[in-house]
């Protein structure tokens, strides 16, 4: 929480009850809604998002790791990258807010909390990272919507243009921004010829990506998030 108060009015013991009420509310609120599913193509490991890794390493908590998701995987107790890679793609990502910059999807992943994934950002930021990374900080996964200074660990890179001024393609629907609060994402490994194809095809603005209403229960998902993930991917 970021809360501004006046402590003539308000004790911090007091406000901290209040606080913690209504985090216990919260927890008893079910969510629905009909939402999208969007499977979003994604070049792991490519070369551009490295480039820039290397080119930051001391920045980097470890600087002679071979790039970000080796680290990642180091630090969240997988074997090998492999491991973490699965454990990364195997499950959808919820649309938390679209922000900070115009277009970004904060994107949180939807397993039970001891699964979750967390990584540190960068020591200190880069002065640039490839425009449609797919990076992540703390628990957090987001896509970089234009080019420019970052500090979330880089695991790829996506074909998909997800900000424009004009909304080309058919993918935009004619809309600024592509994603949307509440979307669920699922990620799709490419490779880099697909990738280009990809690139291709939303440059000639016929871009069609796997795109399906789905309805979203909370309650549903918390009783058993793995069986609930694999009817939902299943369709």
């Amino acid at each position: 929480y970021q809360v501004r108060f006046n402590p003539d009015i308000i004790s911090v013991d007091e406000l901290l009850g209040i606080l913690k009420a209504i985090e216990a509310d919260s927890s008893k609120v079910q969510m629905r809604l009909s939402t999208r599913l969007i499977e979003i193509p994604v070049f792991f490991n490519d070369p551009w998002t490295t480039e820039v890794a290397q080119k930051f390493r001391d920045r980097h908590q470890v600087p002679d790791s071979k790039n970000d998701m080796e680290y990642a995987a180091s630090i969240n107790g997988y074997e090998s990258v492999d491991a973490f890679f699965e454990a990364y793609t195997s499950s959808p990502w919820f649309v938390s807010m679209v922000g900070f910059v115009a277009g970004l999807p904060f994107l949180f992943q939807m397993v039970e909390r001891d699964k979750q994934i967390e990584v540190p950002k960068y020591l200190s930021p880069r002065t640039d990272t490839p425009k449609q990374t797919v990076a992540m900080g703390g628990c957090f996964t987001c896509i970089y919507a234009v080019r420019g200074a970052g500090g979330y660990q880089m695991f790829g890179i996506a074909p998909i243009p997800i900000f424009e001024a004009e909304g080309k393609g058919d993918h935009m629907k004619g809309e600024m921004v592509f994603f949307k609060p509440g979307d669920i994402v699922k990620f799709k490994p490419i490779n880099e010829a697909e990738y280009d194809r990809y690139v291709a095809e939303a440059e000639a603005g016929t871009l069609s990506l796997n795109i399906r209403e789905v309805d979203f229960c909370t309650e549903e998902f918390l009783k058993d998030p793995v069986g609930y993930n694999r009817e939902l991917l299943e369709g």
